[in-house]
């Protein structure tokens, strides 16, 4: 994958979010890493439910799809308020198909990649690498 000039990458996964910015250019990437912001998730989808099953996920996966759409919302918001203009989600295959529900319009233009891995910890070398594999 080309990652262009400035894009930003977001590796997320059920618990944390990490970013980087391309520093380089597209033909030698750079990543460089960001602050990540601290993210409160409020969005629960059990209804007060505490029964865990397959229709009816246990509370640790409640509180990783709560941080997966409260990631979704912040980079929706951060490529409105056109502080990220090119995006690439590296996350981990769950987390990824919980935000891509809840990917609004803004955020779909601006993304140029996702990739469904787990990377979260890794240094921006490996994540730069896994990259280049799609």
């Amino acid at each position: 994958m080309l990652l262009p000039h400035g894009a930003i990458v977001a590796v997320v996964d059920g618990r944390n979010l990490e970013l980087y910015r391309n520093a380089g250019t597209e033909a030698a990437p750079d990543l460089t890493p960001m602050a990540a912001p601290k993210l409160e998730p409020h969005v629960k989808d059990a209804g007060g439910r505490h029964v865990s099953s397959a229709a009816n996920p246990a509370g640790h996966q409640l509180e990783e799809d709560a941080h997966a759409a409260a990631v979704a919302a912040w980079l929706e918001a951060q490529v409105v308020a056109q502080k990220i203009d090119r995006l690439v989600i590296v996350a981990a295959p769950r987390t990824l198909g919980e935000m891509r529900k809840r990917y609004g319009k803004h955020l779909e233009a601006a993304l140029v990649g996702e990739l469904h891995k787990d990377l979260i910890g890794r240094s921006a070398r490996e994540v730069l690498g896994a990259l280049h594999g799609i």
